[in-house]
């Protein structure tokens, strides 16, 4: 008795982890002997790429937003106080450093902002 309950847990089990992973979809696939498979779809790679965009995305807007706040010279003077600080803060000023987008987009919504 105590050998049915345990297959049968095994089995319950089983049907769970089925469950969880047709619940991101699944398609059918025909296989060689003509009997119709349903497999679940694999989880999307592509989301760590759409976070590293999103992340870029954001940097730009901040460093644009910055730019065009407190104007290229006293961006610049910042970038410079970050440049001779530790590693994080050299890190931070090489990411922040004005790029053409950034500049192009500043010069944009600059006058909006002032």
């Amino acid at each position: 008795m105590i050998d049915a309950k345990t297959q049968f847990d095994h089995r319950l089990r089983d049907l769970g982890r089925k469950h969880a992973a047709m619940a991101n979809g699944y398609t059918p696939k025909v296989r060689a002997d003509g009997l119709i498979v349903i497999q679940p779809k694999r989880k999307n790679a592509f989301m760590p790429f759409k976070f590293a965009m999103f992340a870029i995305a954001a940097l730009l807007l901040f460093k644009t937003f910055l730019l065009a706040a407190v104007g290229p010279d006293a961006y610049s003077d910042r970038l410079g106080k970050l440049e001779t600080g530790t590693v994080f803060e050299q890190a931070g000023a090489w990411a922040m450093q004005i790029d053409p987008a950034t500049q192009y987009a500043a010069g944009m919504i600059g006058p909006i902002l002032r």
